[in-house]
């Protein structure tokens, strides 16, 4: 069984600062944080670190990720290869709380070259604090996984 505030956080070489700053805020909030890395801004593969995340998440091991590169787009889309994992690269708390109330997103990108760190840990906060509220949502949800195909209202 995940443990439900299990988290896991990784990156690219571009965002490894951002990085520790969200593993330092959500610690604070009571957060088990699994920090994969990199420790270095060494030139590193975004896919590489996307997909590692995921896996955690995926296999039960953290009930979270938080990912982060460039844009968030490129570590977004690594990671929604795997299977199981609906992760959105979010720059605003709206969208961050409607992935998690919509979507039941359980995964999180950010960009570090678009966004600065106080609107990081807001987006953040409104991820974490959001729970998916199923219902209409759920059929959708499903289907995203591969489930019934059929349109829902």
């Amino acid at each position: 069984m995940t443990n439900a505030k299990r988290i896991v956080l990784s990156s690219d070489h571009g965002a490894v600062a951002l990085r520790q700053s969200v593993a330092a805020h959500i610690g604070a909030k009571g957060w088990d944080v699994v920090d994969i890395g990199p420790v270095t801004t060494e030139s590193t593969p975004y896919p590489k670190h996307g997909r590692e995340a995921a896996e955690m998440v995926a296999s039960g091991e953290c009930a979270m990720g938080i990912i982060l590169c460039g844009t968030g787009q490129g570590i977004m889309m690594s990671a929604n290869k795997v299977p199981g994992i609906r992760c959105g690269a979010c720059g605003d708390t709206f969208s961050a709380r409607m992935i998690r109330a919509h979507n039941d997103a359980n995964m999180l990108a950010l960009g570090a070259r678009v966004i600065g760190e106080a609107l990081a840990l807001d987006i953040v906060d409104a991820f974490l604090s959001t729970e998916f509220e199923g219902g209409r949502h759920a059929p959708r949800v499903a289907m995203i996984e591969g489930g019934d195909a059929q349109t829902h209202g």
